[in-house]
């Protein structure tokens, strides 16, 4: 997750590393106090990912005039996630499921 994240802030030394895995921790402690099962934050999932890349650049840095725009596109993702992956959304853990095994297979 990091090596992608440093990618779309345009990263390449790992100067802000800590920084940076802080931020993840952070966006995926957000996710899961919102309403969206820690079983379902995974590294790999297009959404989460998108999450945590939103956040961090929202977050990263002092000198950033797109921060709002980045906060607030998280905030909206978020609320969509707590939606759509919450505890109780067994439709969605079961397609999960399939993906899963799926990649597995492969």
């Amino acid at each position: 997750m990091l090596e992608s994240i440093k990618i779309s802030l345009r990263i390449n030394n790992n100067a802000y590393d800590d920084e940076i895995n802080d931020l993840i921790e952070a966006c995926k402690l957000d996710l899961k106090i919102s309403g969206v099962a820690s079983t379902l934050i995974v590294d790999d999932d297009p959404l989460i990912k998108q999450a945590i890349k939103t956040y961090v650049k929202g977050h990263f840095g002092y000198d950033n005039a797109d921060s709002e725009k980045f906060k607030e596109s998280y905030s909206l993702l978020k609320q969509h996630l707590a939606i759509s992956y919450a505890e109780d959304n067994e439709e969605l853990r079961k397609i999960i499921n399939i993906k899963n095994e799926d990649k597995r297979r492969e």
